[in-house]
């Protein structure tokens, strides 16, 4: 199926691929895209990570994290660029706020580490292994690697200053989880006029199943779209085949 017609991505220029999605195909120029790895790190994705310790339920993550691998293989061969995310704060925890900051009262891996200060846990503090990525995903040159503070990629980073320097007007998303970290910041890169597809086999939710189900509904609805692995790959391969003939 094709892209709607007379589709053209944010610069008016007529995408180079077409990807089927929800809740249309997109059109859109791999020159002009990021794929973004949302916090594939041991604290979300590892047991004995922070989301393992505060309750959630971890073991689905392994074949999330290989379906992660595949899409970036896929970007790397097409000449996407790769961004890899990392949420947490300096050790000393000045970055997530104090009690006058809402994160303080709402984030779990905080309020983890109130009701357990025996544990002595240093929860997404950046250079403590839970604050690392997977040992089964390793950036390459080139790639891009950000910290962020708070759920969004887009709050107080230079994430949006560092895709505009590039021409990027399409972001692919990949990670965890998709109702909190992966939807925050497709949702604030929606406001930002750049187009989001989220490849849903290759993210995971903090929670039930349903809010993954959930998240997935909202963003083809009102933010963005929703593909998949196998058809981001197809897309590509067909594209890179057509810019060859």
């Amino acid at each position: 199926m094709d892209a709607p017609a007379g589709f053209r991505d944010a610069q008016g220029r007529h995408g180079a691929v077409t990807l089927p999605a929800r809740p249309e195909p997109i059109a859109f120029d791999p020159a002009a895209t990021v794929l973004i790895v949302v916090d594939v790190q041991n604290a979300y994705a590892s047991p004995g990570g922070y989301l393992d310790l505060a309750g959630f339920d971890v073991s689905g993550t392994g074949p999330v994290v290989a379906q992660v691998a595949r899409a970036v293989a896929a970007a790397r061969a097409a000449g996407i660029r790769i961004l890899w995310f990392q949420n947490g704060w300096d050790p000393d925890y000045v970055e997530a706020g104090g009690p006058g900051s809402p994160n303080w009262h709402k984030s779990n891996a905080l309020k983890t580490m109130r009701r357990h200060p025996e544990r002595n846990a240093r929860l997404l503090a950046k250079g403590s292994w839970d604050y690392a990525l997977v040992d089964a995903l390793k950036p390459e040159p080139g790639d891009i690697v950000m910290g962020k503070p708070r759920y969004s990629g887009f709050y107080n980073t230079p994430l949006d200053s560092t895709l505009r320097a590039r021409g990027v007007n399409t972001l692919v998303f990949a990670g965890i989880a998709t109702n909190v970290c992966v939807e925050s910041t497709l949702r604030d890169g929606y406001h930002r006029e750049y187009f989001g597809i989220v490849l849903a086999d290759a993210t995971h939710q903090a929670g039930p199943r349903s809010l993954h189900e959930g998240a997935l509904a909202n963003i083809e609805t009102f933010f963005g779209w929703v593909s998949d692995v196998s058809s981001f790959e197809a897309a590509l391969g067909a594209g890179a085949r057509a810019a060859a003939e």
